[in-house]
């Protein structure tokens, strides 16, 4: 008898273009009108591309939140939501930490963050070797879908494998 592992989905999305406004925080810089845009064409590319997402985990930034906001427009349906405090400015180990922690029910998770740390997860997920999509840089709006068998809590680096790496950008 085969106890064969689940397919999991983790799709780590870096938030749409934000403003640079002198003085303002950087916790409240919002996306430019191009980044709202953005944000509802990667929703859009995300129900093609991926199964439905049974869970968010956002950083509480406004730009993030707006681009979450986007990609719900854009068609996504999440069983839940998470607005997290560590996935601002969190390191790749605070972001697998946050991933790991996923319950076991979860078969998509999206992840919506910042740069540098969301790229680096996905580097260190899927060790990705130099000359690989992500050599070219992860962008605003940049997403990674990353596969895997197993448990989130048994994720660890080199444990997943890259399969489609894209910037939507609205037409």
């Amino acid at each position: 008898m085969s106890t064969q592992q689940p397919e999991r989905t983790l799709v780590l999305l870096r938030h749409s273009k934000a403003e640079h406004v002198p003085g303002k925080a950087d916790l409240a810089r919002e996306l430019t009108p191009r980044g709202h845009r953005d944000a509802v064409a990667a929703g859009e590319w995300l129900v093609q591309h991926v199964p439905p997402v049974d869970q968010v985990v956002c950083s509480p930034s406004v730009r993030t939140r707006q681009t979450w906001e986007g990609v719900r427009r854009g068609g996504v349906v999440a069983g839940s939501v998470d607005e997290r405090a560590e996935v601002y400015d969190a390191d790749p180990d605070t972001l697998m930490d946050l991933v790991r922690g996923a319950p076991d029910e979860v078969r998509c998770l999206l992840l919506v963050g910042h740069a540098p740390g969301v790229p680096l997860l996905v580097e260190d997920l899927a060790q990705a070797p130099a000359g690989d999509p992500l050599a070219e840089g992860f962008p605003t709006s940049a997403l990674a879908v990353l596969r895997f068998a197993g448990g989130w809590s048994d994720l660890e680096a080199g444990g997943a494998r890259v399969e489609q790496v894209a910037v939507p950008r609205a037409g």
